[in-house]
């Protein structure tokens, strides 16, 4: 892998990514002994009933390392080599700075930890996604059936979030489980709202320019354009309706491109929630 500017960019805003999540896991999560989502949230569990049941200590960041190694295997062979080797940037580093970092809490109520907790832990994975990153674990298998699926899968990760604090309320409190219920939500509300790579939008294009559009448009991206005959009801002026699906990160781009080639097109833009066939997903890499 050939190192560009944009490699230098991804770096750097995974170096930062782990410093956020790391930073918020040693302020909040440790402060009000959250248990957070994904593997982290495993990996506590892990460490905290080793030391509640055998007396034995072990660092946070081998349990998380270790529990990275077969997702990362799974996303390295079918996601992308590019996309999985900053990844593992990404969890090593935030594993190195939850060891270094000294805990700091900066307040004992235990809302405040949860739904401040839970924005930082977001945001922190968020700075990964938005470059083509994660921070392993279920983003991992999130990001796998995004793909397949052709939507987003994030919802998902707070139903294997539940299985964490369900056994954790169990093991340990019930009271601090349903704190790290608002904790996990708030963080998975922050990717799932901001997001866009796997959020689909259909647009709708009327146009008298249809073959330039359609050329301008294959320039950008690789997906199908439905092409129909339409005509102006007041003007009775001829023209084209062109159909598409598009990822929501692709929009502006398009539109920015169609407006250059036809100043006077007219653009609708709605939502869809899931397609069906071949759709073409831009790869990771």
């Amino acid at each position: 892998m050939k190192i560009n500017s944009k490699d230098i960019r991804t770096l750097l805003m995974v170096v930062a990514s782990s410093l956020i999540f790391s930073f918020g896991f040693k302020t909040f999560v440790e402060a009000g002994h959250l248990f957070p989502g994904g593997f982290s949230g495993l990996a506590t569990i892990i460490i905290r009933s080793l030391e509640t049941f055998a007396g034995i200590s072990i660092p946070f960041g081998l349990v998380y390392l270790a529990l990275n190694i077969g997702p990362t295997i799974l996303v390295y062979k079918h996601v992308g080599k590019r996309f999985a080797i900053f990844s593992i940037i990404q969890y090593t580093l935030t594993s190195f700075f939850t060891t270094i970092l000294p805990s700091f809490p900066i307040t004992d109520d235990l809302l405040l930890i949860a739904v401040f907790g839970g924005i930082i832990s977001g945001f922190g994975i968020l700075l990964a996604l938005s470059v083509n990153a994660s921070s392993g674990g279920t983003d991992f298998i999130a990001i796998f059936a995004s793909i397949k699926l052709n939507k987003p899968a994030w919802s998902y990760v707070l139903y294997f979030n539940a299985i964490i604090l369900i056994l954790a309320g169990f093991l340990f409190s019930w009271e601090i489980s349903l704190y790290s219920i608002i904790f996990q939500f708030c963080s998975t509300q922050i990717i799932s709202t901001m997001h866009k790579r796997y959020k689909l939008n259909n647009l709708f294009i009327i146009t008298c320019k249809s073959e330039e559009v359609c050329c301008e448009i294959f320039k950008h991206c690789r997906h199908g354009i439905t092409k129909i005959d339409a005509q102006g009801a007041y003007s009775h002026t001829d023209r084209n309706l062109l159909y598409m699906t598009v990822n929501a990160f692709q929009v502006d781009e398009v539109i920015s491109s169609i407006s250059k080639i036809d100043p006077q097109v007219f653009i609708s833009v709605t939502k869809t929630d899931r397609i069906v066939g071949n759709y073409y997903q831009p790869p990771l890499d």
